[in-house]
């Protein structure tokens, strides 16, 4: 074997190794240059693509539950309907943010230009209705009143519509059965908002920006319940839109539907009385202002005297729930809230509050029992009272002499209550309180449930007001200021007046007490509150909380979560004077101030309670109530500006118990044409399609809700979110 020298093939080897090193050098540093490139100087642009290719969502929107009448009768539901809409955040990519695209939408749908630009601007402090309040990101709609070859000319000519869809969906409907309104009990719903979604995303039931949300009534308390769950497909797509593929699926689920206490066809006699109450009141001319009465608003309860249920509630004026389906309009709008409309929006069997009058004096007799004063002794009903100088005297004037409780309840008799509480007053210590006084007429109204929300379950009750020593000294704290600085002016009666208010303002005078004591002065009581009261004397004393909602029935009929009355308290009376005050009750509508309007009614088989109240307010005409109840109801009616309670609220409240027990003119009972004789316990049956099996005699027929449009815009589409 031949040895070869090992200098002889050490250079080759190095310059192999050498190659070698430049080529694995020069391949890291195209390598690198590389990286360099894609991520340092493409890096923003590969990521803006990569970022294309995501998830995109598209929600099916849940189906809203129906709101029923106590005997499944609908009254809001769904209904299928054309809806155009438009994508704002696509037309905002056009050069002409697609002001083309909806003017030549205007001209397929038959509306002005501006009208439809108008329908896509969002909201804000400067921007009147109509304009968009929901989500920029959501579909706005435009309409939902196309037709179906309007919904085909946009879908045939897509590339003249980009943004624009025209589409079947499930639409809010309210649809008044018998011609019962509802209004301000149901509510309306508009488009959730980006505020709404963020401060709900941690909740248990969050928004979607597809969702429409309950704005007031029924549909705000319940709408948790009532708006079901949103369905979400999500789906891998690139950077085109394509899809690549389907990630994650949910299904929609439908929401519950709302039983409520409430009876369409009370709730259509309701309505029509009060309104003719106030058309009537408003024929009648006042003495004291020389003019007609102006009746300007009123407000009726129908309660169930057990159990506190709302069978009828009506306000008015009132509005058409309809009108914010699918957006409301700028000339709606200011109808609604505008000035000079009178504010219909408002709930005035929650939210009115005004001086109760006597029908408030069921409250001073009791506390007067209560402090000690017997309910059969002798009190002098003068036809005036002096405190100081100052007369305050009966209504119109007339005396009755020595009488009892009862009677003064009777003939609602003022002077008698101005005596007791100037009495009570004087032995509380006057203008310098005790410490530790009994306090009868101020604390028994709170025992009654006055100056706090009943707790309906309606959004934004009104707590009405007891003016008691707290009251007192924060209102006057509040004002102390305001007073003083006017008071520094030396002239005018109102100067001097805030002059005294600015000094001794947070006092009671002996003028607030006896004012207090008949339910006038600073107090202030809503509808809701005293037919609470009224039904807790019908029924032995039970103060209930008041409800609409009677139970809620899962979308396929099989869950049922009924909603029980509630006991709050017991009125602040022994059965002996809750029996007395019965009695003197009784004694109003067979021989007292309210005699007159109950002629002929059947006493003896259906026992009626009434009283009365003219309430007098600084500067407006006298606010007329009706207060009553029988074994089973109570009813409370109550008419701003409207004149006296039996002249305006009582003829009223008569013809809504002659519907509801089916008693003629003359007294004759027919059960046959009562519809509502005793109350209802039972709930209606609800089909698995939301459906309700009505009795024959609910005189409506049973409609299914609808859920899809039929024809060639049948088919499901989905939102993207």
């Amino acid at each position: 074997m031949t040895n070869i020298p090992e200098t002889g093939r050490t250079p080759r080897v190095r310059i192999r190794l050498v190659v070698i090193q430049i080529l694995v050098f020069s391949l890291l540093l195209t390598l690198g240059g590389r990286l360099w490139y894609l991520q340092i100087r493409k890096g923003d642009v590969y990521s803006e693509q990569a970022s294309a290719n995501n998830v995109q969502r598209v929600v099916q929107p849940a189906l809203r539950g129906s709101i029923l009448d106590a005997r499944g009768v609908p009254i809001a539901d769904n209904e299928t309907r054309l809806v155009v809409s438009a994508s704002r955040t696509e037309l905002l990519t056009m050069d002409d943010d697609g002001a083309a695209v909806l003017t030549r939408l205007a001209g397929v749908l038959g509306m002005k230009p501006e009208r439809v630009r108008e329908k896509v601007r969002l909201c804000d402090a400067k921007t009147p209705q109509p304009c968009w309040n929901g989500s920029p990101y959501q579909p706005i709609p435009i309409t939902d009143q196309a037709t179906a070859r309007q919904a085909l000319q946009i879908r045939e000519r897509a590339e003249e519509f980009p943004g624009i869809s025209a589409e079947p969906v499930a639409v809010r409907r309210y649809p008044g059965p018998g011609g019962a309104n509802t209004a301000q009990v149901l509510g309306y719903l508009s488009p959730v908002s980006d505020q709404e979604i963020r401060r709900a995303q941690h909740t248990d039931s969050p928004y979607l920006r597809s969702d429409q949300v309950g704005r007031s009534g029924l549909e705000r308390e319940y709408d948790d319940e009532l708006r079901g769950r949103a369905g979400v497909t999500r789906y891998e797509v690139d950077n085109l839109g394509r899809v690549i593929g389907e990630a994650e699926s949910d299904p929609a689920q439908p929401g519950s539907n709302l039983v409520t206490t409430i009876d369409a066809r009370v709730q259509r006699i309701a309505e029509y009385e009060l309104n003719e109450a106030l058309k009537e009141a408003r024929k009648e001319w006042d003495r004291n202002t020389r003019e007609n009465y102006k009746a300007d608003s009123g407000a009726v309860v129908v309660m169930e005297a057990r159990t506190g249920r709302v069978v009828a509630m009506a306000s008015n004026p009132t509005y058409d729930p309809n009108a914010w389906v699918g957006g409301i309009s700028a000339e709606d709008y200011g109808k609604l809230t505008g000035k000079g409309s009178n504010l219909p929006l408002l709930n005035r069997a929650i939210q009115g509050q005004a001086a109760p009058g006597s029908i408030f004096k069921v409250v001073p007799t009791t506390a007067a029992v209560n402090a000690g004063y017997p309910f059969d002794g002798r009190y002098d009903c003068s036809s005036s009272y002096s405190i100081g100088g100052r007369s305050f005297g009966n209504f119109e004037s007339r005396g009755y002499g020595p009488i009892s409780l009862g009677r003064a309840l009777e003939v609602s008799c003022d002077t008698v209550y101005y005596r007791l509480a100037h009495k009570e007053w004087r032995e509380d210590g006057g203008l310098a309180p005790k410490k530790g006084a009994d306090d009868w007429f101020y604390k028994t109204a709170h025992q009654f449930g006055l100056g706090k929300v009943t707790g309906i379950d309606l959004p934004n009750e009104v707590s009405g007001r007891v003016p008691d020593h707290e009251w007192k000294q924060k209102y006057w704290e509040a004002n102390k200021d305001a007073w003083c600085e006017q008071g520094k002016k030396d002239g005018s009666y109102v100067e001097q007046i805030a002059y005294e208010n600015c000094r001794q303002g947070n006092q009671i005078r002996a003028g607030d007490s006896v004012n207090y004591s008949i339910g006038q002065g600073d107090t202030l009581a809503t509808p809701i509150q005293m037919a609470s009261i009224y039904a807790a004397i019908a029924n032995g004393g039970t103060l209930y909380k008041p409800s609409v909602g009677k139970a809620i029935v899962s979308a396929d009929g099989r869950s049922v979560k009924e909603i029980k009355p509630k006991a709050q308290r017991k009125l602040p009376m022994t059965k002996e004077t809750r029996d007395a005050i019965d009695g003197a009750l009784a004694g109003v509508a067979t021989r007292g101030t309210a005699e007159w309007r109950f002629g002929g009614w059947p006493q003896d088989e259906i026992p009626m309670h009434a009283k009365t109240s003219t309430a007098e307010v600084y500067g407006k005409q006298t606010t007329s109530w009706f207060a009553t109840y029988t074994k089973d109801y109570s009813i409370v009616l109550t008419i701003s500006q409207g004149g006296t309670g039996s002249g305006a609220s009582a003829p009223a409240v008569r013809k809504i118990y002659n519907a509801l027990y089916g008693v003629s003119e003359d007294g004759v009972i027919d059960k046959e044409k009562a519809l509502l004789y005793a109350p209802q316990r039972s709930l209606p049956k609800i089909g698995p399609d939301g459906s309700a099996d009505l009795p024959k005699k609910a005189g409506y027929e049973p409609r299914k809700r609808e859920i899809a449009a039929g024809g060639v815009l049948a088919r499901t589409t989905g939102r993207r979110d």
